[in-house]
């Protein structure tokens, strides 16, 4: 069940994300904050890594901390520049931004790293009881 929960929750936010990000800009809501498109990219494949965490460590193997994190990092880098190519091929308002993706990647390495130090401080906690 826990399984199933996390699957679904990240197919679904991975839908939600590629929804967002291919519909028209123009019926999006306009916000006058600079750099905010990167602020919302980070927080997109922040959510995305944490999720597909979430899922890869019911399915890997725990003798491994380190594979969920790493296959759910990669993913996040490749389905972003994914997107990017995809506004670029298939829409008329986006195009593809360098940029984008490098908002991408700072929100799946916070995740990754957030992730890595909950783990420490949990490790750390357990090991002075």
């Amino acid at each position: 069940m826990r399984k199933l929960f996390f699957l679904f929750s990240a197919l679904l936010w991975t839908v939600i994300v590629l929804f967002l990000c291919l519909t028209k800009a123009n019926n999006l809501p306009v916000i006058s904050i600079a750099n905010l498109d990167k602020y919302i990219h980070a927080f997109f494949h922040f959510v995305f890594t944490l999720l597909w965490i979430l899922f890869f460590r019911t399915q890997i193997n725990n003798a491994n901390r380190f594979k969920p994190l790493f296959v759910s990092f990669m993913l996040s880098v490749f389905f972003g520049v994914l997107i990017e190519f995809l506004q670029q091929q298939l829409t008329t308002t986006r195009s593809a931004d360098k940029f984008d993706v490098l908002a991408n990647i700072a929100g799946a390495t916070l995740a990754t790293f957030l992730v890595l130090f909950y783990d420490k401080v949990k490790s750390s906690n357990t090991n002075n009881k």
